[in-house]
């Protein structure tokens, strides 16, 4: 069942991170389903801690992107509406090593009028679980 009440493309979703920390961290979406989006994020410079490790916080980082864009296609009107986290939590159950590309998976568990809530799933190219993330959305009222 299509949960997009704003039809996405990767045109569209890519425009959301210009000029942000989703473009820093070279985060890219590339697959968009009818309730799920997913998107690719280096293991690099930008994303290691010193150990030259996926840092926990790169994946977090990724994790509420993920939610983020999703819970924006899930507006009627982005004229009038916009998303917020409110929550968010992370477990960390593999590494990923510098050089490696990690892939995120967002899901829906719950998208309602008022809050959203969402599972992501990070994984590298071997499909071990890197992060497993689940982020609550408040939907606002734009001033």
């Amino acid at each position: 069942m299509m949960i997009w009440k704003t039809p996405p493309t990767l045109e569209k979703i890519e425009a959301t991170g210009s000029n942000s920390l989703t473009e820093h961290l070279g985060i890219e979406f590339t697959e968009v389903g009818d309730d799920y989006m997913r998107a690719t994020m280096p293991v690099d410079h930008r994303t290691v801690q010193p150990m030259r490790l996926l840092h926990g916080g790169a994946s977090v980082a990724f994790a509420e992107t993920l939610g983020s864009v999703a819970s924006m296609f899930c507006l009627t009107d982005l004229t009038r509406q916009s998303v917020v986290g409110v929550e968010i939590n992370a477990n960390h159950l593999n590494s990923a090593t510098e050089g490696e590309v990690v892939t995120g998976t967002v899901r829906p568990i719950k998208v309602g009028r008022r809050i959203h809530v969402w599972e992501i799933k990070i994984h590298r190219s071997d499909e071990k679980i890197v992060c497993v993330s689940r982020i609550t959305i408040a939907v606002v009222e734009r001033r």
